[in-house]
């Protein structure tokens, strides 16, 4: 191994999280500051909440709810055109067809 090119390791580090619980691992930092651990992570304690701290999960609801009100207008619109379209289709009689030319 090259000397003098890897960082200093702290055998006794210490890790804090935010909901105040604190234990020792080894890593290249002497103090560790966090804002989740297996004491408070949903997945470990059971317990079903959200953390978010960026705000993605409010951003992700309301994508869905733009989503949802766009599929709507978009099925409408569609219903519209096949409508238009089946008039088109449909044919006409010869009177249609005479008052339509004059």
């Amino acid at each position: 191994m090259k000397s003098n090119i890897h960082p200093q390791w702290f055998p006794n580090a210490r890790v804090s999280c935010a909901c105040g619980n604190t234990f020792t691992v080894g890593a290249t930092k002497e103090v560790i500051q966090v804002e989740i651990c297996s004491k408070c992570h949903p997945f470990f304690t059971g317990e079903m909440k959200f953390i978010d701290t960026l705000g993605r999960v409010e951003r992700f609801q309301q994508k869905q709810q733009v989503a949802k009100v766009a599929a709507a207008s978009l099925a409408e619109k569609k219903k519209k055109k096949k409508e238009r379209e089946e008039q088109l289709r449909t044919p006409k009689s010869l009177k249609e067809m005479l008052m339509g030319t004059q």
